[in-house]
């Protein structure tokens, strides 16, 4: 084997590895970030419907006079969105999914997988009544159970 193309080899050898090497360089700055995008998509939602939680307990306290009690609460939320006429008429245009379909029974539970439902706490010792609506995945939360300027505002604003 001459010079000539001993070189041609090594060239073609070096070529090949510097292409594998620029695409796990590439692969490996962009699939993390990637995975953080699609992190903080899913952050978004979960707070998207935790908000619209807080506007139906909002509704429900403007209908009944109160928020519901802590203990089934949620499945009050439920059953209101179920059966109160402005809330079931308009269900799928305030809270439909990506489809423009809704399915009142997912609401009280987090977008995540595996969908955990999401906390709910009535305070109604003080006046105005609170309420704390928590994500159990994360620190974010609507309302508070103490402080009356917190009511009804996220805790990620």
């Amino acid at each position: 084997m001459n010079i000539d193309t001993r070189n041609q080899i090594i060239s073609i050898f070096l070529g090949v590895v510097i292409i594998a090497l620029a695409w796990l360089l590439y692969d490996s700055i962009v699939t993390p970030y990637q995975e953080v995008i699609e992190r903080e998509k899913m952050t978004e939602r979960v707070r998207e419907r935790m908000l619209d939680i807080k506007d139906v307990l909002v509704q429900y306290d403007a209908t009944y006079g109160h928020f519901p009690p802590t203990e089934g609460g949620l499945d009050s939320v439920v059953w209101f969105v179920q059966n109160n006429e402005l809330m079931a008429s308009m269900a799928d245009s305030i809270f439909g999914g990506d489809d423009g379909t809704f399915d009142p029974n997912t609401i009280v539970f987090s977008p995540r997988n595996p969908a955990a439902k999401f906390a709910y706490t009535l305070n109604d010792t003080l006046r105005p009544p609170l309420y704390l609506l928590e994500d159990p995945d994360t620190d974010d939360a609507v309302g508070s159970l103490t402080r009356t300027t917190m009511r009804n505002a996220p805790t990620w604003n």
